[in-house]
């Protein structure tokens, strides 16, 4: 969760969460000589929310994608609202859970690009994540998925339009507790979504978790 504090490896300096392994973004200015120059996003790309050695605290990047989000307008709909309109105004519904989670249950009608996905890879680095998830007897850690884009890109249009969604959802609404809201893996897909050209990214605030307590339609796959 947003909320967990990094586990530091000793050989590694880069941050470590059980909910997302790192969510620091790398910035590719499309004219290196004209960056100091750029406004707002328009020359910036961004293809992978994680990186190793992230350069600020993961509540200062949230408090970025937040900004983005509210700037693109991404909206978050309740889960009836959500169901109204995937069926009255062709939304798509952009489950972002593990393939596992989604072939157990998922809202009917959605597709599947997990934004994280198992760790797949071996090398020091991969072993060091293994070992922080394995301390706190989580022996599935995740990571970011390289392939999350190309994989939407393929099935939906850059005009599309979609809800994203992921098990809690998370808040863009301040709070005492929370002044920033609560960052959410559904969040972080609408965000990379929003900065590489879609141009009607819904979020499903409550997650599917609020999607099957509400009893909405709902499938799974063998």
């Amino acid at each position: 969760m947003a909320g967990i504090a990094p586990i530091r490896s000793p050989n590694f300096h880069a941050p470590l969460s059980l909910e997302s392994p790192s969510t620091s973004a790398k910035l590719f200015f499309c004219n290196p000589t004209t960056a100091k120059r750029s406004t707002k996003y328009s020359q910036l790309s961004i293809r992978s929310t994680a990186t190793k050695r992230p350069k600020s605290p993961a509540e200062a990047e949230w408090k970025i994608k937040r900004q983005v989000l509210m700037d693109k307008k991404v909206r978050s709909v309740d889960v009836k609202e959500a169901l109204r309109l995937q069926n009255e105004n062709n939304f798509v519904i952009l489950d972002v859970r593990p393939e596992a989670e989604f072939k157990q249950a998922h809202p009917a009608g959605a597709i599947n690009v997990q934004i994280y996905r198992l760790i797949k890879k071996w090398t020091a680095w991969d072993i060091a994540r293994r070992a922080a998830f394995a301390f706190f007897g989580i022996f599935s850690g995740t990571e970011e998925n390289p392939e999350f884009l190309q994989g939407v890109e393929s099935k939906l249009a850059k005009d599309a339009k979609i809800i994203v969604a992921c098990s809690a959802g998370g808040t863009m609404r301040p709070s005492q507790n929370l002044p920033e809201g609560q960052q959410s893996r559904s969040f972080i897909a609408a965000y990379l979504l929003v900065l590489n050209g879609y141009t009607n990214v819904y979020h499903l605030e409550g997650g599917t978790y609020t999607w099957f307590k509400e009893g909405l339609p709902a499938e799974s796959e063998d």
